[in-house]
């Protein structure tokens, strides 16, 4: 649907794109090293013979953690398509790629 208005640019709620990205890109790291304390703690549970249902646990918080990482990197890549698009053609396939990259991995 057109409209008549001109259309500006959105920008990224932190000031630059290049500063969104460091921000966003900090998130999602620090976010990894926390699973990779959580994996660290789950081998030592499984060495020291916890009951499966406690590892069970563990696992299961260690992987949901994992999918909050994806998705927040993959919002993070769209909302960063979306603010450097020079036109609406461009966003529409920034999005569909995107759209393919949770298709094929989430």
């Amino acid at each position: 649907m057109a409209s008549s208005t001109a259309k500006t640019k959105p920008t990224a709620p932190e000031g630059t794109p290049a500063t969104f990205r460091a921000e966003h890109q900090r998130d999602v790291v620090n976010r990894l090293k926390r699973i990779e304390g959580q994996v660290r703690g789950l081998i030592e549970m499984v060495e020291s013979g916890r009951p499966c249902e406690d590892v069970a646990q563990q696992m299961s918080a260690a992987r949901k953690a994992m999918d909050k990482a994806f998705y927040r990197m993959m919002a993070c890549s769209v909302m960063e398509a979306v603010s450097v698009s020079e036109s609406e053609d461009q966003t529409l396939r920034e999005v569909e790629r995107s759209t393919r990259i949770l298709e094929k991995y989430a």
